[in-house]
C-alpha cells in the first residue's frame, strides 16, 4: 500500500467513510493525504477517552505538540523576514499573539475543521474546551508535516492559515511593556525606577540586566542585549506580575 501511495494512489483502498474523510482534508490542505491515519489521529480529542487494544489512550495530543512547533517556526521566520528592523521583544509578542489559542481556534473553524471533525467523531460525546478547534488546528498541522513534510507545512500556513490573521491589527496592539508600567504608576500615585544593576559579556555581546523597583518594595528584574530591552523584559515581567496586561 505504501508503494501506491508514493505513485500518487492514496485513497485506492478508502471505504466510502475514508474517501469523504479525505476530501474534507483535501478541501483544507489542497492535497489528498498519503497516510489518513495521521490525520484521523490528529481529529481525536482527548476529551473522546478512546483506548488502544493495550488500553493505552489514544489522542491528539503529542501531534498537537508538533503541529505548535511547526506553526512557531514558519510564523517566527516570516516575522524575522517582514519586520527586520524590529527586536526581538516585538517579534516574540507579535508571535505570541498571532498563534494564541483564541486567534487559532477561529481559524480552526474558519478552514472547515469542525466539519472535518464531525466525519471522525460521528455522533460519540466527548468533553472539549473552548480552545477545541485551535487544539486540532494544531494537531492538524502536525499531521500534515509528517504527511508531507516541511516545505509543504510551511506553504499551507503562508497560504491558508495565515491570511485569517489580521497581522495589521496585531501589531498595532503590541504592548510598550515600560509605557504601560509608567502610565499605570501615575495612574496609582507609585513610584518606579529602572536601574542597570549588571551587565556581562565583553563589548561586542552584550547582555545588560534592569532592575525595576515599585514603591522600592516590589523588585523584577529584565535582561537585554540593550539598556532598553532590558527595561522592557523587566517592565514585561511586572505587568504579567501584577496582571496590568488586560487592564
Amino acid at each position: 500500500m505504501k508503494l501506491f501511495q508514493r505513485l500518487g494512489f492514496p485513497t485506492l483502498f478508502f471505504n466510502t467513510k475514508d474517501k469523504r474523510l479525505a476530501s474534507s482534508i483535501k478541501m483544507i490542505t489542497g492535497r489528498k493525504p498519503l497516510n489518513l491515519s495521521l490525520f484521523r489521529l490528529a481529529l481525536t480529542p482527548a476529551g473522546l477517552n478512546e483506548e488502544s487494544y493495550k488500553g493505552l489512550k489514544i489522542s491528539n495530543e503529542r501531534l498537537e505538540f508538533l503541529g505548535d512547533a511547526i506553526l512557531g517556526a514558519v510564523i517566527a521566520e516570516y516575522l524575522f523576514k517582514k519586520y527586520p528592523f524590529r527586536d526581538e521583544g516585538f517579534l516574540t509578542e507579535t508571535r505570541s499573539k498571532l498563534v494564541n489559542r483564541e486567534t487559532l481556534n477561529a481559524i480552526g473553524i474558519k478552514i472547515g475543521l469542525k466539519n472535518t471533525l464531525s466525519l471522525v467523531i460521528d455522533s460519540r460525546q466527548f468533553t472539549g474546551n473552548k480552545s477545541l478547534y485551535g487544539d486540532i488546528l494544531e494537531a492538524f498541522l502536525g499531521a500534515v508535516y509528517l504527511d508531507r513534510g516541511y516545505q509543504f507545512s510551511k506553504k499551507l500556513i503562508l497560504t491558508r492559515i495565515l491570511i485569517h490573521m489580521d497581522l495589521d491589527e496585531m501589531v498595532s496592539t503590541i504592548y510598550n511593556y515600560k509605557s504601560k508600567i509608567i502610565e499605570w504608576s501615575q495612574k496609582e500615585n507609585k513610584q518606579v525606577e529602572f536601574t542597570v544593576i549588571q551587565v556581562n559579556g565583553n563589548q561586542q555581546f552584550k547582555e545588560f540586566v534592569v532592575e525595576l523597583k515599585v514603591e522600592n518594595s516590589q523588585v523584577f528584574q529584565g535582561k537585554g542585549s540593550t539598556k532598553k530591552k532590558a527595561e522592557q523584559d523587566a517592565s514585561r515581567i511586572a505587568c504579567e506580575r501584577l496582571k496590568l496586561l488586560h487592564s
